[in-house]
């Protein structure tokens, strides 16, 4: 599989050396891991233990797990120029998507998928390194982060609609940074490192003001992330996102645009808002502040610990919570990626098997699993569902038996 060469692999490599996780980087789905993506590995035990589990079953004879019919229509797509996979991140309320494919020799372009299938592909300017778009909002503006030779090797960027692209870095950054969410309004959430390896939320307002806006209680601890990762921003300018306490555990938060910080838990306050597993974001917020997220439900007797579940939690504080499947042998690990006006839930949830599915959830909390035609049924193989639009459309990546990614898009018949 194709490694970032970058200097924020050289990140990773620092963290090591100073003890702040044992285990570097991993690849997941074919993709390289940019330091300031939500897929990163951590320093944790229950990563370990599904990890031999999944060991334990692949030498096992080929296992069909049923799934729902799922009803609908499904459109795969690939990049122009794609030839080592095409990779979504980010899809907006009417529909745009934005992600980055790779070429024939592995080296990473941002894309522009509209709506009606149109595709606009750019590098940001001295990206030699790569272009890794990471979010998109309404109107075609997308942010991201970019690899060059200068400085910390990893930088934030915003491309207007009409093509303009700035390139920027919070004030204190040394390490790197990178944007992860844009609004309409053309506010921009994201991250960075400071000299001393502690990762920052920053917000960028349209005019290109900066301030550092980290969740109350964020510590590193030398698990990621390594402070406080903001991932989302509404339309208002609430900031949605996680961070890791002093104890080792990560929470949500939501900070308003007045500043209010509210801290974002599973039933209980458990934990586990970021589940170090999957790829997906960790929080999604729908337009009547409802939120859906995955939480870590601890099982007396579990080899493993427990399970990460889905909740949804309601402006008043009160919870639902399920889980995408239910079988064996044993651990679905289930994680919430997306919430539309309606209050259907998109996700994805890997088996006991470790292949991925995805799953939507009506309000009236039914739930239909689904596979894309043609992703594998291998070892972390399989569907995933990024988001789902104001139209109920939803959006992923699926890996094929071949390991190469591509995106998808799916209309269910019901909705």
């Amino acid at each position: 599989m194709y490694k970032r060469t970058s200097l924020s692999t050289l990140i990773v490599l620092v963290l090591f050396m100073a003890g702040l996780t044992s285990q570097g980087a991993a690849q997941t789905y074919g993709r390289p891991i940019p330091f300031n993506e939500r897929n990163w590995k951590v320093n944790d035990p229950l990563a370990a233990a599904k990890t031999g589990a999944a060991q334990a079953v692949r030498s096992r004879a080929a296992v069909t797990v049923p799934l729902s019919k799922a009803a609908g229509t499904f459109l795969t797509f690939d990049a122009p120029g794609a030839l080592n996979g095409t990779f979504p991140l980010a899809v907006s309320a009417s529909g745009i998507i934005a992600g980055y494919y790779q070429d024939v020799n592995s080296l990473s372009h941002g894309f522009l998928r509209a709506a009606n299938g149109r595709f606009v592909t750019f590098d940001v300017p001295g990206a030699v390194y790569g272009s890794y778009p990471d979010g998109v909002n309404n109107e075609g503006a997308i942010t991201g982060s970019y690899s060059d030779n200068v400085g910390s090797g990893s930088h934030s960027f915003v491309r207007a609609p009409h093509g303009t692209i700035l390139t920027f870095d919070p004030p204190g950054q040394t390490l790197g940074s990178g944007g992860t969410a844009i609004n309409s309004d053309g506010t921009i959430v994201g991250s960075y490192f400071n000299g001393n390896y502690t990762q920052h939320g920053f917000l960028r307002s349209r005019r290109g003001n900066i301030i550092t806006t980290d969740a109350l209680g964020a510590v590193n601890t030398g698990r990621y992330p390594w402070g406080t990762l903001p991932f989302g921003i509404t339309a208002d300018g609430s900031v949605l996102g996680v961070y890791t306490d002093a104890s080792g555990t990560t929470f949500g938060y939501l900070m308003t645009a007045f500043g209010r910080f509210v801290k974002v838990t599973g039933p209980g306050g458990l934990g586990g808002q970021l589940d170090p597993l999957s790829p997906l974001p960790a929080l999604s917020i729908g337009p009547s502040g409802v939120i859906t997220g995955t939480y870590f439900q601890p099982i007396t007797g579990n080899p493993f610990g427990g399970n990460y579940r889905v909740f949804v939690r309601s402006p008043d504080g009160n919870y639902v919570t399920f889980d995408a499947a239910s079988y064996s042998p044993c651990c679905i690990w289930s994680a919430a990626s997306g919430i539309d006006p309606d209050g259907t839930i998109t996700g994805s949830f890997n088996d006991g098997y470790s292949i991925n599915h995805g799953f939507w959830r009506t309000r009236r909390g039914t739930v239909t699993t689904f596979d894309v035609p043609g992703a594998g049924t291998g070892f972390n193989e399989g569907t995933l569902p990024i988001g789902i639009t104001w139209a109920g459309v939803i959006a992923g990546s699926y890996s094929d038996a071949n390991r190469i990614t591509h995106g998808f898009i799916f209309r269910p018949e019901s909705h």
